[in-house]
């Protein structure tokens, strides 16, 4: 299993997560965040929260069979580019094992 981490732009999200739930990816999981990065915007406005960051950001994440990570990687890259600038980075990485909470039986594959 692979689990894809991506940090997209706010105006993006809705058309990332309806491109996945369109081609098969049902289950993510969305958290707004702050960061800071290699571009920054000239609109860009201190954080009230953290006096460092200069950008707002959504972390979308989801869990798939191996196989399938590609193509979830290549519809994220696709609807979450804009014209601007600091579209955002998507991560890869091996999942080792995963397990139910209610029942702790081991999960091999996310359907």
């Amino acid at each position: 299993m692979k689990e894809i981490k991506a940090f997209i732009k706010p105006s993006r999200v809705q058309k990332v997560v309806e491109a996945l739930r369109e081609n098969g990816f049902e289950s993510v999981t969305l958290s707004q965040g702050e960061g800071t990065g290699a571009y920054s915007r000239q609109d860009a406005f201190p954080s009230l929260d953290f006096r460092f960051t200069d950008s707002k950001i959504v972390k979308l994440e989801l869990v798939c069979q191996n196989e399938e990570a590609a193509r979830a990687v290549q519809l994220i890259s696709d609807n979450g580019r804009s014209p601007e600038p600091g579209d955002g980075i998507i991560y890869t990485t091996e999942i080792e094992s995963a397990y139910r909470i209610k029942t702790g039986e081991s999960i091999k594959r996310f359907d």
